[in-house]
């Protein structure tokens, strides 16, 4: 058989490792800065070797919506483009900070503010970049110092408390309606939907009393969502982590699902649902199978295109890999990109844990904590960046990444190497495969030498790729496949779903001790992801460090503390003992009563390893009852 490229004594003994071990010792974790190409071969590999083992970044941050939104509408992924935020009539904006996370998000939604479309915000904290905004293509806002106004109306929900601010609008609207008609689509409604009245019953028995308390906001600003939304005749939500990085981010990503369906908006132009994804390809990573819950019918695909048999029972997400480590029964890791253990919460037991492994693989571009946390054998695949050029058998190569609004595009680097013995993540990954797999039914070395070859099997085996080359070729790219944008609902009943959420928020029984408050975990102006470029928050006020804890004034009061004074932090929902101590408490005008926020990752010491959604698996770094107190650091 061809060999991609000489096998070094790394290539060998990763493989001979990984021949001796059971595959469901092994996990294979994805970066979602991976290609569609590279996280396509990746997949590949591991389910000839055996396993559906894959964790990826997915699972630490979206999984509710990859979860939730196929139980509401079908598919997992967002329904709106681009396009139609240039016909919507309103955008309710729930749980995200697109100034630091979503830069491409600011642009859209200045356009919209400038053209005078309410956007209504719902966030712990008061983001400078939801506030007011300058582009940076504006040449009078840059000449003038000027800037536009974002957020129309900005409403300060109590960190957990999204469900019951989400509760309150569709609650007001169920009363409008009853008072006046009209309110509801309800052709909609009884043409498309399921499940609406066990849903409107759960809503009527929720009290006002109780959405006030778990939301932290009144009736009448709930109200007044509804009022604005009722008059919407095109309404696109959008949300972020704020909303699935909790204990219910499942069941909060279906309520934003319900919310949409009382007015008919999916379907039309101008409206949707919009998830807001942070790294390039997470999207496109799980729909060319990057997943540790495949569908029969995918696995189906693979075996008639490629005459192995994959495994059918589900593998390990982020949370059961590291658990698995933890225990011992997970024997190796390969990561294909990322920060694996450092974006894990719980480092306490996750760092340990990863030097316990007979083996651990890190294709990536640059270092970072993880690869430093090494077991019995530990090898590091410096590979080719986005960037530069690819030149493989057939001559430079493109690939492919699918973004937030499925739309698939390719690109090719351009830049001269860093080093004429790097290699692309595809070459990488196909090189183990061959070095792990003496009986392969793949001719990895084909399709290494022409990456079209590679689309050719995606084409043959994933949904809504026909002509994926073809189609790469034409500028712009093209968009997937969306049945609920055509009011076509993949469900198992073929209608959308309402849900129903009992009661109105997440640990209701824990966040009534004494003097327990909400920790959220945020990023830095200068930060993205693990990666954090400098100790600089200029948009919160913060500058040369990052051991501080957000609070609001009036909680700082109530427990005898000053603005700068050390604190302790203490974690309540785990029979462990979480700490972090001596961060200096800041007062800090812009975060809600109740709700206290320190950055990420540093923070993941207070974020039990357990503490999950348990519909998706997503840790709840948003949302992790602690206790503070004055600092008994000297």
């Amino acid at each position: 058989m061809e060999r991609i490229w000489p096998f070094d004594e790394k290539s060998q003994v990763s493989g001979r490792i990984l021949r001796a071990l059971p595959p469901g010792q092994v996990d294979f974790y994805t970066s979602g800065r991976a290609s569609n190409e590279a996280a396509y071969l990746f997949q590949l590999f591991a389910r000839e070797y055996g396993t559906n083992n894959f964790p990826d970044c997915s699972n630490m941050c979206h999984e509710p919506t990859s979860v939730g939104l196929p139980q509401s509408i079908g598919i997992g992924k967002g329904t709106v483009s681009l396009d139609d935020f240039e016909h919507c009539e309103l955008i309710i904006s729930i749980g995200h900070n697109p100034g630091t996370n979503h830069p491409r998000m600011m642009g859209t939604l200045h356009e919209c503010a400038r053209r005078n479309v309410p956007i209504i915000v719902f966030n712990p904290l008061r983001e400078r970049a939801l506030e007011r905004f300058a582009d940076p293509q504006n040449w009078l806002e840059m000449a003038t110092y000027g800037s536009t106004r974002i957020a129309s109306t900005y409403y300060q929900v109590d960190a957990g408390g999204d469900a019951a601010a989400l509760k309150g609008i569709m609650k007001a609207l169920l009363a409008m309606e009853a008072d006046q008609g009209n309110i509801l689509d309800r052709d909609f409604i009884d043409i498309y939907t399921e499940g609406f009245d066990d849903f409107a019953a759960d809503l009527n028995a929720t009290s006002w009393e109780d959405i006030e308390k778990a939301s932290g906001l009144s009736r009448a600003d709930l109200e007044s969502v509804a009022k604005l939304y009722a008059e919407s005749n095109a309404t696109i939500v959008t949300y972020g982590m704020g909303v699935t990085q909790h204990s219910r981010g499942t069941a909060n990503v279906r309520l934003i699902a319900d919310l949409l369906f009382l007015r008919g908006n999916f379907g039309k132009p101008g409206a949707g649902i919009c998830p807001l994804r942070g790294h390039s390809n997470v999207q496109g990573n799980r729909t060319v199978g990057i997943t540790e819950k495949p569908s029969e019918d995918f696995l189906e695909r693979i075996e008639n295109v490629f005459g192995f048999k994959p495994p059918r029972e589900h593998g390990h997400d982020a949370v059961k890999t590291a658990q698995a480590m933890i225990d011992g029964t997970c024997k190796a890791l390969i990561c294909l990109g990322g920060n694996f253990a450092v974006a894990l919460p719980d480092p306490e037991q996750a760092f340990p844990a990863m030097k316990t492994l007979d083996l651990s693989v890190h294709i990536g571009t640059k270092l970072n904590r993880t690869h430093l946390l090494v077991g019995r054998e530990a090898y590091i695949f410096p590979c080719l960046g986005r960037t530069e050029l690819d030149v493989q058998g057939t001559g430079p190569q493109s690939m492919t990444v699918e973004d937030s609004m499925s739309m698939v595009h390719a690109s090719a680097g351009k830049l001269a190497p860093a080093s004429e013995h790097l290699r692309s993540e595809p070459a990488i990954i196909a090189g183990m495969a061959q070095a792990t797999l003496p009986n392969t039914r793949v001719a990895w070395a084909d399709l290494i030498a022409d990456y079209d070859r590679i689309r050719d099997l995606i084409e043959k085996t994933v949904p809504g790729f026909d002509d994926f080359n073809g189609r790469i070729r034409v500028p712009g790219g093209f968009r997937l496949p969306l049945p609920p944008t055509e009011r076509k609902w993949p469900t198992p009943s073929g209608k959308a779903v309402f849900s129903v959420y009992g009661g109105v928020k997440e640990d209701a029984d824990v966040l009534a001790g004494e003097n327990v408050l909400r920790l959220m975990t945020i990023r830095s102006h200068d930060q993205y992801n693990t990666t954090i470029y400098a100790l600089d928050d200029r948009y919160r006020g913060v500058f040369g460090r990052r051991d501080v804890l957000f609070m609001n004034e009036s909680d700082m009061s109530a427990r005898g503390l000053e603005h700068g004074d050390l604190v302790d932090i203490e974690t309540i929902v785990t029979g462990r003992k979480l700490q972090l101590k001596g961060l200096t408490a800041i007062a800090y005008e812009n975060i809600v009563r109740g709700s206290v926020a320190a950055y990420y990752p540093e923070a993941n010491v207070l974020v039990p390893l357990d503490y999950i959604d348990k519909e998706s698996g997503t840790p709840s770094y948003k949302s992790i009852p602690v206790r503070v107190v004055r600092s008994e650091t000297t």
